[in-house]
């Protein structure tokens, strides 16, 4: 059987460390086969981004629907979008393809703060990506600023809920807890809470690996919440067996698999 295939919005990252290298990887490390759209190109290293230049819209487009038409998609994440219009588009591809699930990541900025448009996205993942989304999985920042009137997490996932997104993850690895807690939200209540050790360093890519080994896991037709689980357990063990290639941000190793002692010739 081929392996299931993921469409892949994201911008191009040349430490290899996150956007489409990230998705790429995650997903092929889990059995699936990416196709990636790229949305924008940027300059970074492992310490932050230096500049970005988005896709031409109508490129992007027709990238996107290039492959909608050849291959048969078995699930879409949505990672750097690189401007307004961009958001847009991919939303109006997405829509015209309702069975296919979608995992939106809606990367506001670089972990070091660094905007990724220039002009404000969260009324674009609001209105046009949320009502989309089988699962959105903001850090707890982006939960908060794309609903920042609410007082709590658990009210930020409500009101991304009330958008429209079916499920909602929020990553804690911003929160200053001695474990790292991620909480579930579906059918408007919580529906796990998930806690693993805190790691010492910072990695560059994890909200990458993360969106994108829930994807794979989509797409490979797993129910959501078991899906979910397996997709994080996955992301952690990619960040505790992280590189450390340059001299800023650690970079997942999302195929430790491959490498575990014991494995290959010989």
């Amino acid at each position: 059987m081929n392996p299931p295939i993921v469409l892949v919005f994201a911008g191009n990252d040349p430490t290899g460390g996150a956007g489409l290298q990230a998705d790429a990887g995650a997903l092929m490390s889990m059995g699936c086969h990416p196709a990636p759209v790229v949305t924008a190109v940027t300059v970074q290293d492992t310490f932050g981004l230096k500049t970005f230049m988005a896709i031409d819209t109508a490129l992007v487009v027709a990238q996107a629907r290039a492959i909608l038409e050849d291959m048969p998609v078995a699930a879409f994440k949505v990672g750097m979008v690189g401007s307004l219009s961009n958001l847009g588009a991919i939303a109006e591809v997405i829509a015209d393809y309702p069975n296919i699930p979608a995992v939106v990541d809606p990367v506001l900025s670089t972990g070091r703060g660094d905007e990724l448009s220039e002009e404000p996205l969260e009324p674009g993942f609001r209105s046009l990506l949320c009502p989309l989304a089988t699962l959105i999985t903001p850090n707890s920042r982006e939960a908060r600023r794309l609903v920042p009137e609410a007082d709590t997490l658990e009210a930020c996932a409500q009101g991304l809920m009330s958008f429209g997104s079916r499920y909602v993850l929020i990553s804690g690895t911003h929160e200053p807890t001695d474990a790292v807690v991620n909480l579930l939200y579906g059918n408007r209540k919580l529906l796990e809470r998930f806690s693993c050790r805190r790691l010492p360093g910072e990695y560059h890519g994890s909200g990458c690996t993360l969106a994108s080994a829930c994807a794979a896991v989509f797409a490979q037709g797993l129910e959501p919440v078991n899906a979910i689980v397996q997709a994080q357990d996955y992301t952690f063990k990619t960040l505790e067996k992280a590189w450390r290639l340059g001299v800023g941000q650690e970079i997942p190793d999302r195929l430790f698999w491959a490498r575990e002692e014991g494995d290959g010739f010989g």
